[in-house]
């Protein structure tokens, strides 16, 4: 089957590691089902596997991918759950020990088929898109638990999303607004601004920026670059919910400001199978959608690969059948 895949880890260059070809048609062992991909969307996370962070290097080739979306063999459309937690976990599946996603031990989704657990083959809603679908396993979800499950923000708060364009925050902007929060956000560039006040933010500053005033909560992504600038503009008994560490995962734990002003620090990572199936409800609900800044042939994969690793996205990219 065609697949886009990693031949080998290569933490220096990645995108040399990068392979558009043929792989083997999975077999499907019993409790799995085999699901045709029609869309899958592009996260960091591969072009970590790329690197080779969090895969053994005999666990290549991978074919690449946590997200999509697409059809069972007997015509049901589904989103696909990306947490594959071991066999027999009960509870949170983001606590499980074992837990891992799509591409670090199991085979991912950016090829013409995939194999998951019959239980992470969730229902797509009519109302989404294969491509909107193929959004919501990683960035959304993850985005989705920082914010309704960790952070405590109730609507009326304000909250501040550490940089604009990216997936997670992208999927920050558009769920607080719907949730009646008042959403600020930090960008670089004036177009990422544009880009979040277009996905509904009320106000957006440039990256370090003194804000008007402090903030309830900071959903961060970026780690180094803007911790300080995270602490520094939360009231005290504020939180910060750190889903990611794109700029780097060492940075000044200022104490003496998070033991003096009482802050909180929760982590994030992922969401649970119920969750997705709550957001996917929310979104129907609420009708907001996902921004997709790049569609793709999956073929055209190598391109996206490009777009992201230099910072070049305004949304999801995402890769059609």
């Amino acid at each position: 089957m065609f697949a886009v895949y990693a031949s080998e880890p290569n933490p220096e260059n990645p995108l040399d590691a990068l392979v558009v070809g043929e792989r083997p048609e999975p077999e499907v062992p019993e409790g799995w089902v085999k699901v045709a991909v029609k869309a899958a969307s592009l996260n960091m996370h591969d072009i970590w596997t790329l690197r080779g962070v969090g895969i053994k290097p005999d666990q290549f080739p991978m074919i690449l991918g946590c997200d999509g979306a697409g059809v069972l063999e007997d015509g049901t459309e589904v989103v696909l759950h990306s947490v594959i937690n071991a066999p027999g976990w009960q509870g949170d599946d983001t606590l499980d020990p074992k837990r891992t996603l799509l591409t670090e031990k199991h085979q991912g989704t950016f090829a013409d088929h995939v194999i998951v657990p019959a239980r992470n083959a969730v229902p797509k809603p009519p109302g989404l898109s294969f491509a909107e679908a193929a959004t919501m396993g990683t960035a959304w979800l993850t985005a989705y638990r920082m914010l309704f499950v960790k952070s405590g923000l109730r609507p009326g708060q304000t909250m501040l999303v550490q940089g604009a364009s990216g997936g997670v925050s992208t999927a920050l902007v558009q769920l607080g607004r719907a949730a009646g929060l008042r959403v600020w956000v930090t960008g670089r560039s004036e177009e990422k601004r544009a880009l979040a006040e277009q996905l509904g933010a009320h106000q957006t500053f440039e990256s370090g920026a003194r804000l008007p005033e402090r903030v309830d909560g900071v959903f961060e992504t970026v780690g180094k670059a803007t911790w300080g600038h995270s602490l520094k503009s939360l009231k005290p008994g504020g939180i910060v919910v750190v889903s990611g560490s794109t700029s780097g995962p060492d940075p000044s734990a200022d104490l003496q400001r998070v033991f003096f002003l009482q802050l909180r620090v929760a982590g994030s990572t992922m969401g649970t199978r119920d969750e997705l199936e709550d957001m996917l409800r929310y979104l129907e609900l609420t009708g907001i959608r996902p921004r997709i800044g790049k569609e793709l042939p999956l073929s055209e994969a190598a391109e996206g690969m490009r777009l992201m690793q230099e910072g070049e996205t305004s949304g999801k990219v995402v890769f059609t059948h």
